[in-house]
């Protein structure tokens, strides 16, 4: 086996140059890397990274908590942070919530155990404590989600922004009856997107009515099943907002298991852009959040984290964007 006393005999250096050559290139004049890297080559020498991540005490991984991995909004976002993590040399370890709190603690002890360098928290359901005293220890970064109050750096959009844009179109298209599938309402997103859904009503003088804001859980199956109790009303509501894609795929399909139409009998608004609701039938008018740029951002905040680089400002929120398709269209009264 190749050793770097080897490389070093051979491209006649010391092995400390070796090793900068490796981990510090611009540190060395660019006549003894060429030697180096040259000698690397012609022996085939493999670096040690195990040895040389236990010598800077670093693993290059890192670790990426998720909520719910069948949700496909999240792949955008695992996408962008891996394309950023692989560029700067990290590996990406993925834990999947799975929707519970419990589980999300339970990967916290990857980081009190050292097998990863930092973290993106794409879920935010934890204790706000617990976050802040894992954020003091090791480089964290909250991305989605955030927690009011916490000074940790945070990636997301402005949800009740979103939410208002998306009422106050089926508001411009004529509706004024308009039913609102909400997240789970103990989480940010799910409140946050009601907040932005009530704000647009009042604004426009209309009615929150209870009865039509249902609280779902972002599955398919909650958005079709609050809507069959939309449908059940003896005055349904005219338009639907749900505060997820798949909740409004749940909800279009409701509507059609009645003989109804969408959107000649109801309208049907969604909330994220996932990669489905542009060929879903018919096609899905949406708020798009930019899930890749997420990812990115978060992922770069961490490494400047990991490197004890000085972070701008604690929050960052990117824009959304409303896109129009086929589930929604004028209301005549």
């Amino acid at each position: 086996m190749v050793r770097i006393v080897d490389v070093a005999k051979k491209a006649n250096v010391s092995t400390a140059t070796v090793s900068r050559v490796l981990s510090k290139p611009d540190a060395v004049k660019e006549e003894t890397t060429e030697k180096v890297l040259e000698a690397i080559k012609e022996l085939n020498y493999q670096p040690n990274a195990l040895a040389r991540q236990l010598r800077r005490l670093e693993t290059k991984t890192v670790l990426v908590v998720v909520p719910d991995i069948t949700n496909p909004f999240f792949s955008k976002v695992l996408r962008g942070i891996e394309s950023v993590a692989v560029t700067n040399g990290y590996q990406v370890l993925l834990g999947d919530a799975g929707n519970d709190v419990e589980r999300e603690n339970e990967y916290l002890n990857i980081l009190r155990q050292k097998k990863a360098d930092g973290m993106v928290l794409l879920t935010a359901r934890m204790k706000s404590k617990i976050v802040e005293e894992m954020a003091l220890e090791y480089p964290v970064v909250l991305a989605c989600e955030y927690i009011e109050g916490l000074s940790i750096p945070t990636v997301s959009i402005d949800n009740i922004s979103g939410a208002r844009k998306a009422t106050e179109h089926l508001i411009n298209l004529g509706h004024k009856r308009i039913g609102f599938i909400s997240g789970p309402l103990g989480g940010v997103l799910g409140h946050d997107r009601l907040k932005g859904y009530c704000q647009a009503m009042a604004r426009y003088n209309l009615t929150v009515e209870p009865i039509l804001v249902q609280e779902g859980d972002f599955s398919y199956e909650s958005g079709f099943n609050m809507m069959i109790k939309f449908l059940a009303l003896t005055h349904p509501p005219t338009a639907v907002f749900a505060a997820n894609d798949e909740m409004a795929f749940g909800a279009i399909n409701a509507i059609k298991s009645r003989g109804l139409s969408v959107p000649h009998n109801i309208s049907v608004m969604g909330f994220d852009d996932i990669k489905f609701s542009s060929i879903f039938e018919p096609a899905l008018t949406t708020i798009a959040q930019p899930a890749f740029e997420i990812g990115t951002k978060a992922m770069e905040l961490l490494i400047r984290l990991m490197n004890r680089e000085k972070i701008e400002r604690q929050q960052y929120m990117l824009e959304d964007q409303l896109i129009t398709r086929d589930s929604c269209s004028k209301h005549i009264s």
